[in-house]
């Protein structure tokens, strides 16, 4: 494996309108202690990574759409290659935002979409009207030709909900669901006892499987769920099937389950360089160090690279290259980052009483 940045999340400011239920980064409209950088920054960030790779660049928060310049540090970062794209809540789109999206070159915008009605979503997004808003950004972003994926995080509070926010993310004309199993960092920590149980988790990854098998019209991707590559594997060689896996032009390229520090990172507002964006350890600071120092030489990244450091049932898994574990799951639960996935139900062959 090729250890490459090839997706980079980039944290440009941490304030935010809402104040969801499982925040990473405990987003408020105040960002107390982490102020939004220069626009000068920005532009120094993008150069520094230019200058080492070509990845895709997600201009995320908090709320982006918040930053006046979100459209000059994106237009920046088109102009020096990069494919830059947009992670938003929704609600503060309108058409001129779209104009705004399309003219500084954004290839694609996330929208988040937790619940297939407003009583779910909302309550998640903790605001009232949150839906709306969500809803109304898709319509706008078909008006203008604008590609969208969906992001859906789950926990026990809207699991009943993964079919029909699935299907609703399909009427709206998203290219790609994305079915977030959360991890619990940041305001996430508060809802630790809503995570989805193991054996919940894998009948959710087994009826993800049955229903990508039919999916022809948009990618479909659980994330923050490693273990759905072992399920693949396991559920084709049962049926005897081929399972054929499409894949999105601005995706990672990655054919494995946790790809943090390995193919992706977060950049944070404060210049942190992060494994993924659910990670809260620094492998290094982009204002102190430059960005190809951090990913070729952090121990954090070269750690997360040496699958035969991974310890407990991921360390004895056969299934350790194509899925690895959680990483920032393992990390939030126990504290250490190289322990085994706290919410994988498999038992691997070595240990004795793996499934036939």
């Amino acid at each position: 494996m090729e250890f490459s940045p090839k997706w980079i999340a980039w944290e440009i400011t941490r304030r935010c309108n809402l104040r969801c239920v499982h925040c990473r980064s405990s987003s408020e409209m105040e960002a107390k202690g982490h102020p939004d950088f220069p626009t000068s920054e920005a532009f120094r960030i993008i150069d520094d990574i230019e200058s080492y790779a070509k990845p895709v660049v997600v201009l995320s928060g908090g709320e982006p759409l918040v930053r006046k310049d979100v459209f000059e540090i994106a237009q920046y970062g088109t102009d020096k290659g990069l494919r830059m794209c947009l992670a938003t809540n929704g609600t503060l789109v309108n058409d001129d935002i779209c104009e705004k999206i399309k003219a500084s070159g954004i290839k694609i915008v996330s929208l988040s979409l937790d619940g297939s009605e407003e009583a779910v979503h909302d309550d998640f997004r903790s605001q009232k009207g949150a839906f709306a808003g969500t809803i109304n950004a898709a319509r706008l972003f078909k008006r203008h030709g604008i590609e969208f994926i969906v992001n859906s995080s789950f926990t026990r509070r809207n699991q009943e909900e993964i079919p029909k926010v699935y299907r609703l993310a399909k009427e709206l004309g998203a290219t790609a669901w994305y079915m977030f199993m959360i991890v619990p960092t940041g305001r996430g920590e508060e809802i630790i006892n809503e995570l989805i149980s193991k054996e919940d988790y894998e009948e959710i990854l087994d009826w993800h499987y049955q229903m990508e098998k039919d999916e022809d019209t948009m990618l479909v991707r659980p994330t923050c769920a490693p273990h759905y590559y072992r399920v693949v594997l396991q559920q084709s060689k049962k049926e005897g099937e081929k399972f054929k896996k499409r894949t999105l032009k601005f995706s990672t390229g990655g054919s494995k389950g946790c790809i943090a520090g390995q193919l992706i990172c977060l950049i944070d507002v404060d210049g942190n360089v992060l494994p993924c964006s659910y990670f809260p350890k620094p492998a290094g600071n982009i204002r102190e160090t430059s960005f190809k120092e951090i990913w070729e030489g952090s121990e954090l990244f070269k750690d997360l690279r040496d699958f035969k450091k991974y310890k407990g049932k991921c360390g004895s898994c056969e299934f350790v290259n194509v899925c690895g574990g959680c990483r920032a799951r393992a990390y939030s639960v126990y504290g250490d980052y190289l322990e085994e996935e706290p919410f994988c139900s498999y038992t691997p062959r070595k240990m004795g009483k793996a499934e036939k």
